[in-house]
């Protein structure tokens, strides 16, 4: 069931929407940003440990919101991103293939007479 909240945490994405290559996507109830193809941050606005920005290299990093100096450090990571940072950005694994259910079929078979020899 998609939320019906805004995320608090989407100013963080402003300055990517002039680039390009910008997509948004919802993930797991939070927003991603891609930059040229690559998952590059995920603002999450919940519970913690999920109150804050993911950002995405080889492992995941995490910001908390509750960081005194955390709208700052999103400022410097978002010009990282607009950079094109190596250390920022993963290569997004390809979606599986959803297994699509083939019609059902429905085998009806001749009764048994069973007073039959």
């Amino acid at each position: 069931m998609p939320s019906s909240l805004r995320n608090s945490l989407v100013w963080i994405f402003e300055a990517f929407e002039r680039d390009s290559t910008y997509i948004a996507k919802r993930m797991f109830g939070c927003d991603a940003a891609y930059i040229d193809g690559l998952l590059c941050l995920v603002a999450a606005d919940r519970d913690e440990p999920w109150n804050g920005l993911l950002v995405c290299t080889s492992q995941w990093l995490y910001v908390s919101q509750d960081d005194p100096t955390f709208e700052t450090i999103a400022e410097e990571i978002t010009a990282l991103v607009l950079a094109r940072d190596p250390r920022v950005g993963v290569e997004p694994k390809p979606r599986r293939a959803r297994k699509v259910e083939s019609s059902r079929r429905v085998v009806v078979s001749k009764p048994v007479d069973r007073d039959e020899p």
